[in-house]
């Protein structure tokens, strides 16, 4: 039998998403909800990993889909150990980190999981591509300033990868011999300089860079600390303000761009003023990292949800577009990027990384 489909997962907080691929085309897709009353039954999100897996086989029964046709396997990477960017084979051991949450707990760390069951049971090859902890990091943007904190890589790889790929592509470039400056702009920020594929630096989204939709970014230091010694917050009460409370939520009481952007058509000169001050800080963080190219920059890109708002677009070009040519890729499809990492592999374009070869495990 022809094995045509490569199925790709994304598992998140509050759904699955799941899609079926036939080379680049998506045939199938489907993003299966999770009420809260559903997730609250789990007291970690390791054990959600039947109950997802039993929604995406009962999704495949419904479309007649035979799993004897799919060739691969392909979940969103979790919280592992710092790695290097690329398509890894899901092996004992990755399951092993991702159901501890190596690096914390996050539904993405179900993803890896999930797919390696499914691929184990069907016989065929499970994978993972460009998970959150991506680390590429050359070892001098680790230094923070105070010794006791090192700066982290954190960063929204796989998107930024892809895009940067499809960037390449278009313009004739050899994405493993350019450099770019990625700015993904969701719900949270990350800004990268890559280098012949590799991400140099990173802000880390939840921590530093611009603020956004509902995160702080980097804050002045002394005034934090004195917020966090006032006894007027928990330390979870403030992190939950630094990461869900503040950006355009904190300053305008929503994280929803096309409302600002529709306040700002009816003269709220405040959101109008808020959404400037978020492109004049993504622009300065983007020439920031340009610096970390030498300033040999084949282009800017822009991606991301946000990269829909043309008043944030056309605010961040006219600061940046100095530096290298704007290029938009709205939105992100991470279904895609997944499937297109699991298809590297299987033309032969990429050899699959090894997870125990890649990363520092001690014992």
């Amino acid at each position: 039998m022809c094995k045509d489909y490569i199925l790709a997962i994304n598992p998140g907080s509050t759904s699955t998403k799941i899609s079926l691929y036939n080379g680049d085309t998506c045939v199938e897709t489907e993003n299966i909800l999770h009420t809260p009353l559903e997730i609250s039954k789990y007291e970690d999100i390791y054990l959600q990993k039947d109950m997802r897996t039993k929604c995406i086989l009962n999704w495949l029964k419904r479309k007649g889909l035979d799993l004897n046709k799919i060739k691969a396997v392909v979940g969103r990477g979790g919280l592992l150990r710092p790695m290097p960017g690329g398509t890894y084979k899901v092996t004992e051991k990755m399951i092993e980190d991702l159901k501890i949450g190596y690096q914390g707990q996050h539904a993405s760390n179900l993803g890896g999981i999930i797919a390696y069951d499914i691929g184990k049971d069907i016989n065929v090859p499970a994978f993972i591509v460009d998970p959150v902890a991506v680390d590429e990091m050359d070892d001098v943007a680790r230094i923070s300033g105070m010794p006791e904190i090192e700066r982290k890589s954190l960063v929204h790889a796989l998107n930024i990868k892809a895009v940067t790929r499809r960037v390449a592509e278009r313009s004739n470039l050899d994405f493993n011999n350019s450099s770019f400056v990625v700015a993904h702009l969701g719900g949270g920020i990350s800004i990268s300089p890559l280098r012949n594929g590799r991400i140099l630096d990173a802000n880390n989204a939840n921590e530093d860079g611009p603020f956004s939709p509902e995160r702080s970014g980097g804050l002045p230091a002394g005034d934090l600390v004195s917020i966090a010694f006032s006894g007027k917050y928990t330390q979870k009460e403030l992190k939950k303000i630094i990461v869900g409370n503040s950006g355009l939520v904190g300053y305008l009481g929503t994280n929803d761009g096309i409302e600002v952007a529709e306040r700002i058509a009816e003269n709220d000169e405040k959101a109008e003023f808020v959404l400037y001050a978020m492109a004049y800080q993504i622009s300065k963080e983007i020439g920031a990292m340009a610096t970390v190219l030498n300033g040999q920059v084949d282009a800017v890109i822009l991606t991301g949800g946000l990269a829909y708002n043309k008043q944030l677009v056309n605010w961040i070009r006219e600061m940046v577009e100095f530096i290298a040519p704007l290029e938009l890729v709205e939105g992100e499809d991470e279904m895609m990027a997944l499937s297109k990492g699991a298809l590297r592999v299987i033309k032969g374009k990429e050899k699959a990384k090894i997870y125990e070869e890649e990363v520092q495990i001690n014992g």
